[in-house]
């Protein structure tokens, strides 16, 4: 299990649900590429690369699998649930290429790393399988497919960034984006298994990034949300682009560039430009990231800081070296900074290998210390190949994993309430993404700390900013209205 990159409480239900492309206008007489996109933030960013690759080849998108001439399903290996909800949906998929032979069926990213061939000997149906490191070579896989042969690409690259690639936008909301600034994870994590699912960290150019960010803000897109699977650890070394001014706006030097000083690169594009990232390992984030978002009122005060657990020995364990007073001290630290209204929020594990009732009990603990803003919480799932599964004993029954998962929600559920509660009665500035779930006379967007405000439509339109004054919430969602 790895942290997922996901920003807000109303994703939490996607994390095991295909998010789809849209379909393309003016698509008559091209071939058309069908995506489902399963797990993180980081698996939808590389969908929408995909997608620009296969244009580039040709492809238009479309939202039907019926109508499609390729069919990729973007997969994640974090779980095991995500891996049987995609094989069951290879199953579906079978009918379908039963009526129709020539359909090119691809199974991409972690999971198609983490099984390689092994998935065209186990599913039939499975025509092509690429890693995530093998996106710029999918035209030949597809067309080695097409010939009746079964295409497989899934080596792991030291330098693929896909920095040259301007991502295809994928139902996109046209307000608020993801750019991609780092790709793989250096981190072993004993329970993880993506540092051999995506490779050894590699950063993105920053030049690259900021092009990419400044013409997002130029179509009209108002907020971007930098990820990667450690975003803190970023640093690029390299050379200013040929022709390149010293400019106060860019502080890229001959030597490097840090995840701190790409941040005011970013949120330098423009006021109205919001900034987020997504995520961070405790071990990493610097007084220097705290001081730039405090600097900076465009880049939002929040932070995606994953805790795993609250006991020092399963932390351990886990090798996420640092144990549970220096998770709080660093905490301490967010708040000194930037404040008690700055949100936080954690991943969390519970029933790790070997973990007692005690222990456990100290994850509940750090909760009390921490009042996180939101989490995201599941019980240990062994994921084949990792340390934790070759040296560990997963041996806390499954029955008492998902109890201690279910304290752990219940306990994060008064709080996120206690922390939505101190917003009432404040005044927020809110980015509109668009109408309430629930009905078209609301609008809604997000504020700061990355809390979903609902208020009354009015005149107000989508990509608007607008003050918000909190007049009541839930835990999951704020209410009131625009003054």
């Amino acid at each position: 299990m790895k942290t997922l990159d996901i920003l807000t409480s109303a994703d939490k239900e996607a994390v095991d649900l295909p998010r789809l492309l849209a379909d393309e206008p003016a698509s008559a007489g091209r071939k058309k590429l069908y995506i489902e996109s399963y797990g993180c933030q980081m698996n939808f960013s590389d969908s929408e690369i995909v997608a620009s690759i296969l244009k580039e080849g040709g492809f238009a998108t479309t939202s039907s699998a019926e109508e499609a001439d390729v069919i990729f399903l973007n997969t994640c290996a974090i779980r095991d649930n995500a891996e049987q909800k995609v094989r069951n949906r290879l199953t579906h998929l079978t009918g379908l290429k039963r009526r129709r032979p020539e359909l090119v069926v691809g199974v991409l990213g972690c999971m198609a790393e983490r099984l390689k061939s092994k998935l065209l000997e186990e599913e039939k149906v499975v025509d092509l399988v690429a890693g995530p490191d093998a996106y710029r070579d999918l035209p030949r896989l597809v067309e080695e497919a097409e010939t009746g042969q079964k295409a497989v690409n899934v080596f792991l690259s030291r330098e693929e960034t896909y920095a040259d690639i301007a991502p295809v936008r994928l139902n996109s909301n046209g307000v608020t984006a993801f750019v991609s600034i780092m790709r793989g994870c250096d981190n072993m994590c004993s329970f993880c298994v993506v540092p051999f699912t995506r490779g050894r960290e590699r950063s993105r150019d920053p030049h690259s990034i900021v092009r990419e960010a400044q013409d997002l803000f130029n179509q009209g897109y108002r907020e971007v949300t930098l990820l990667g699977q450690n975003v803190d650890s970023y640093k690029w070394g390299g050379r200013k682009e040929e022709g390149e001014e010293e400019d106060a706006n860019t502080l890229a030097s001959p030597a490097s560039v840090n995840f701190a000083q790409l941040l005011e690169m970013v949120a330098r594009i423009h006021p109205d430009l919001r900034v987020r990232f997504s995520t961070s390992h405790p071990k990493d984030i610097t007084d220097d990231v705290l001081f730039t978002m405090k600097k900076y009122d465009n880049i939002c005060k929040y932070i995606h800081l994953p805790a795993q657990s609250g006991n020092s020995r399963i932390l351990a364990l886990m090798n996420r070296t640092y144990d549970r007073e220096w998770y709080l001290g660093k905490i301490a630290r967010i708040r000194a900074i930037l404040g008690e209204d700055c949100g936080i929020s954690h991943d969390l594990i519970a029933g790790f290998c070997t973990e007692t009732e005690d222990e456990h009990r100290d994850t509940l603990s750090l909760m009390e210390a921490v009042q996180f803003d939101f989490g995201f919480m599941f019980y240990y799932s062994e994921r084949p190949g990792t340390p934790a599964a070759k040296k560990l004993t997963d041996d806390v029954p499954e029955a008492v994993k998902k109890r201690r998962l279910n304290e752990i929600i219940a306990l994060q559920q008064q709080h996120s309430l206690v922390r939505n509660q101190r917003a009432v009665g404040q005044v927020h500035r809110v980015l509109i993404e668009g109408f309430s779930k629930r009905s078209d006379d609301f609008l809604q967007g997000r504020n700061d700390q990355n809390k979903v405000i609902v208020f009354p439509k009015e005149t107000f339109r989508k990509g608007q900013y607008v003050n918000v004054l909190v007049t009541d919430c839930t835990a999951a969602t704020l209410m009131g209205r625009a003054v």
